[in-house]
Order: structure tokens, then sequence, then C-alpha cells
């Protein structure tokens, strides 16, 4: 490794940085300084970075209790580009590599909403081929949460009945496609608006929760994936067959439920590692995964950006353009 790949003449960066808790004005977009580069980390140029809910909500200050931050803070997590510098012990990526993945302050990194993040080298991956930097940097969460949900935590399998609550949403819509891909029979849960969005994931059945309650329409699925919460995770029980399985990203397993009905119940806690960004890659590569890209906004509008992602409720992914 020489020099200039060890300190990157990269030393500061544009960000939006969360200086309080509270609405759009807690965000402003400043000069900063980066942080040295450690072991295992790598400095890169961001090109797009992907929102969440989450970031909004961070804003918000509703997670403050359990995700505590030292303001001001650097926010945002996906992203999409190219390595500016690797660190000591860096080994199986080199400067100008096109990577995607996540530099969220809770995965090690600096923030994603910025023109360059520092990230550990085990949050990232090759970018997929076949996309753009805008369509990458709108994966990493979505797809990664839906690949470890079905995968992982549901063991999803060719012939398996699967319930997807949520099926408009940013990992709802995902986690159809990787059903689908899985060979799973899909039926999913949205509102009246929109019906019409989500037939283009592919589930074979859609279910209008407004007008009919999901569990008078299927019954005896192997897996339910809840991104939904609350009742619905609790009615959800009733759609499983003896044995089957159900995952929320939300609530956590009631023992009580899953003795009742005989079935498995976890909760699950997305966590972007190389090995997961590079399966959800090949995926995409292959065709059986799409972004659908909602609405871009440049880096100076990162404040409009997750006020639109609070107040909008935006069908498919918004997306910082940073560089």
């Amino acid at each position: 490794m020489n020099a200039a790949t060890a300190n990157p003449a990269v030393k500061t960066t544009r960000a939006a940085r969360l200086q309080s808790y509270g609405g759009p004005e807690a965000v402003r977009v400043d000069d900063v300084s980066l942080p040295e580069l450690k072991t295992g980390e790598v400095l890169v140029k961001i090109y797009a970075a992907g929102g969440n809910p989450v970031d909004w909500k961070i804003r918000a200050g509703y997670l403050q209790q359990h995700m505590p931050l030292q303001l001001p803070v650097t926010l945002g997590g996906d992203f999409a580009g190219v390595i500016e510098a690797v660190g000591p012990d860096v080994k199986d990526f080199k400067v100008d590599d096109e990577v995607y993945g996540g530099a969220g302050l809770f995965n090690g990194g600096s923030g994603s909403f910025a023109q360059f993040a520092t990230t550990k080298a085990d949050s990232i991956a090759a970018k997929p081929r076949k996309v753009n930097f805008t369509e990458a940097g709108a994966l990493p969460l979505v797809g990664v949460s839906a690949l470890q949900a079905l995968t992982e935590h549901l063991r999803l399998a060719n012939g398996h009945k699967i319930l997807i609550h949520g099926g408009a949403g940013g990992i709802g819509g995902m986690a159809i496609q990787i059903a689908k891909h899985l060979g799973a029979y899909v039926a999913t849960t949205v509102s009246t608006k929109n019906v019409d969005y989500v037939k283009w994931p592919g589930a074979d059945q859609v279910i209008d929760y407004k007008k009919q309650n999901f569990e008078d329409a299927v019954s005896g699925f192997d897996a339910v994936l809840d991104l939904v919460g609350g009742d619905t995770y609790v009615r959800s029980f009733k759609v499983l067959k003896k044995g089957g399985r159900i995952v929320s990203l939300l609530e956590q397993p009631r023992e009580e439920l899953r003795k009742q009905y005989g079935v498995e119940a976890s909760v699950m806690f997305t966590h972007i590692t190389t090995q997961r960004l590079a399966y959800l890659a090949k995926l995409v590569d292959q065709g059986d995964v799409k972004v659908h890209i909602d609405k871009t906004f440049p880096l100076d509008q990162a404040s409009a950006a997750l006020l639109y992602l609070e107040k909008e409720s935006p069908k498919g992914k918004v997306v910082l353009k940073t560089a």
C-alpha cells in the first residue's frame, strides 16, 4: 500500500448534517472534515445516496432513546459510488472500484448524505453492473432487508406460499420480487391507492386491507413477512400452517402466539454485509430484481428529501444525487 492510498488527499466533504432533533430546519449542508481511515475501512466518492424512512425518523428524534447520537452528525446510510482510497488491511477492494452498500453511522460509517464518506469494507460490494448509480444507491437497505428475511429467517423455497405485509413499500417491493425468484406464491397487503402500483413487482395475489381482512383471503401459508406491526402482526399467525414461519422487522416474537399456532417466530435487524450485497447484485444483474425510483433530489436539498419521505408516502425510492 502506498502513502497516497493510506492517506487520501480528500480531507473534507459537503454533507447534510443533523444539527438538532426536530423538523426540516434541523438539517443543514456544511463542509465537514472526514475521519482518518482506520483498519478495514474505505473512502468512497458518493454518487447517489438512498433515503429511507429511518432517516427522517432519526431527524425527528424518534429513535434517540434506542440510537443515541452525539450531534451534529451526517445522515444517511445507503449509497453507490467509487472508492477513492483504502485503509490498512483492505484486500478485496481497490481505488476506482464501483461499489454500493452502507455508510450509516450505526454501521461504522461517516454518513452517506455527503460527497464523500468512510465506511467499513465489509459493508460494501461491487455495484450491480446493469444499473446506474442512482438505482444502485437505492438498493442496499431495502434489498438486503428483504433478502435476509426471506432466505435466512423464513428459509423460503420453491412452492412455498408467503404473505408479505406492506408490499408497496421499499422492502415490500424487493421482497415480492425475491420471493418470486425463489419460486414462491406471493400474496401481499396494500392500501386501496396502491393496488395497481404493487402489480409491478409481480405479486400473485393483492389484498386491499381497507376492504378485506387478509386472514379471510389466505390460509395455510408457509411464511409471513411483517413490515407493518401491531394488530396486523398478531392476526398474521392465523394464516400460517403448522410449522410455518413469521418474521417481523418491528415486533418481538410473541411466545404465546408461537405456541398457540405451532409456528416459528423471529424479529430481524438488517445487517448489510458484503456477502448479502453480492447476492443482491447478482439478482439485479440477472434481471430478477428491479428498483423503482420515485424522485431524486440534489444534496443541497437533503432536508426537502427527508420531508418528502415523511409526508408523501412515495411509491418507490427517494435518492439524493451527491455528485
